[in-house]
C-alpha cells in the first residue's frame, strides 16, 4: 500500500515507517524537524530510513497548503497520524505549541483524509485521556473527562473530532491510545532517556511523587505491531450500536479507540532498579512531589487490542531497557565526551 506517516522523524514514527517499508508497502513521511528537542537525533532516525520505497516531506502538518497538495499528488490507501506536540510537563508552560499542533494540526488531516475518502485513518491518542480515572486497569469504556494536562485534553479532543468525521463523512478512524512507549531512539525528555544520561554523568535524577508512582511501560517495537495490525481492521458502521450494553469504544459510525499497553505496570523504583543494573552503576535520586499535569498511576487493559488482533505486547522491562542501553551506548560512543551536551 502507500502509506502517509506523519511524524516520520519522531520516536514512534521512524520505528513504525522502519517496519512498514520492510512489509513492503511505499511510504511517505511527513515531518517538520521541530526543535523541541534535539534535531540531530531526528535526523539520524531519517538516515535510518533510506529506502527506494520512502520520501520525506519537510512540513508542518498544520500548514493547509502544503498537506492539501500532498493529497493531491499521492493516492494514500492508509494515513497514520502520529505527528504531535508531545510531552505532559511542556504543556504546561507552552499552551499554544499544542493548539497549532495537536488541534489545528489534526483538523488539517481530517480535512484531507475526507476529501481524499482514505480508507482508514489512523491516529495517535494517549493513555493521558484517562487523566483522574482511578478505575485500573484503564479501560476504553471508561469515562475519560477529566484530564490533568493541556496535552491530554487535546489527545480526548481528537478523538472527539475523529468521531464527528467518522458520523458526518463516514471517514473510518481508529485513536490509538499508547501507554508510556520507551525503547531504542527515544525521545530525550522521557524518564529513560534522562534516567541514563543523568546516571552515565554522575548527576541525579528526578523521581516524582517520591517513587510512588506505577506506569505501563511499552517497548516501541510492540507498539509498532499493534498499528501495523490495527491497519486493516477498519472499524465499520453499525446499525445495532443503540442496542443495550453497546461499548464506548465504538460507535454506530465507523470509530474505534484502542489501548496498546503492556497490560503489565511497573513500580517507578523498579523501574530505576533494572537499569541501574543495566548500566552497572547507582543513581542518585532525588525524590520529588508529584508533578502538576501528572497522574500517579498507569494500567492498561488490552482486551480490545487482543481480540481485535490477537495481540499483547509482551516485551518485559529488562529486554527493553537492555534493548535502550545497547542503542544509548553505541548511538553516543563517538561523542562520549560530550555527554553533558545531550
Amino acid at each position: 500500500m502507500e502509506i502517509l506517516v506523519t511524524g516520520c522523524a519522531g520516536f514512534i514514527g521512524s520505528h513504525l515507517t522502519k517496519k512498514l517499508l520492510q512489509d513492503g508497502h511505499q511510504v511517505i513521511g511527513v515531518d517538520s524537524l521541530s526543535d523541541y528537542y534535539d534535531v540531530s537525533l531526528k535526523k539520524d532516525r531519517l538516515k535510518q530510513l533510506v529506502h527506494p520505497q520512502f520520501i520525506f516531506v519537510q512540513n508542518d502538518v498544520s500548514n493547509e497548503q502544503q498537506m492539501k497538495k500532498l493529497f493531491e499528488d499521492h493516492a494514500f490507501d492508509r494515513v497514520i497520524h502520529l505527528a504531535a506536540q508531545a510531552g505532559v510537563r511542556y504543556s504546561i508552560d507552552h499552551p499554544e505549541s499544542y493548539i497549532q499542533a495537536n488541534i489545528l494540526g489534526y483538523f488539517t488531516l481530517l480535512e484531507c483524509c475526507r476529501h481524499h475518502h482514505i480508507a482508514h485513518f489512523l491516529y495517535a491518542s494517549s493513555s493521558s485521556v484517562y487523566g483522574g480515572n482511578k478505575h485500573y486497569p484503564f479501560s476504553e469504556e471508561d469515562h475519560v473527562d477529566h484530564p490533568m494536562s493541556l496535552y491530554a485534553a487535546t489527545k480526548k479532543s481528537n478523538e472527539l473530532f475523529a468521531h464527528s468525521y467518522s458520523s458526518l463523512y463516514k471517514l473510518p478512524t481508529t485513536g490509538l491510545r499508547f501507554f508510556t512507549v520507551y525503547g531504542p531512539w527515544g525521545r530525550p525528555d522521557m524518564a529513560l532517556f534522562k534516567f541514563a544520561k543523568n546516571i552515565l554523568n554522575n548527576q541525579s535524577i528526578d523521581v516524582y511523587n517520591y517513587g510512588e508512582m506505577l506506569r505501563d511501560f511499552t517497548y516501541v517495537e510492540d507498539i509498532v505491531e499493534g498499528i501495523t495490525r490495527l491497519m486493516d481492521q477498519i472499524p465499520q458502521e453499525n446499525e445495532a450500536w443503540y442496542e443495550e450494553g453497546c461499548h464506548t469504544s465504538e460507535s454506530f459510525a465507523p470509530y474505534r479507540v484502542v489501548n496498546i499497553g503492556r497490560n503489565q505496570p511497573v513500580k517507578l523504583l523498579d523501574f530505576i532498579e533494572t537499569l541501574e543494573k543495566e548500566l552497572g552503576k547507582k543513581a542518585e535520586k532525588n525524590f520529588m512531589p508529584l508533578q502538576k499535569g501528572d497522574v500517579p498511576n498507569t494500567f492498561s487493559n488490552t482486551e480490545n487490542l487482543q481480540k481485535l488482533v490477537g495481540f499483547i505486547p509482551e516485551t518485559s522491562i529488562e529486554e527493553g531497557i537492555h534493548q535502550f542501553v545497547q542503542w544509548y551506548k553505541e548511538y553516543y560512543q563517538i561523542e562520549e565526551a560530550l555527554y553533558e551536551q545531550h
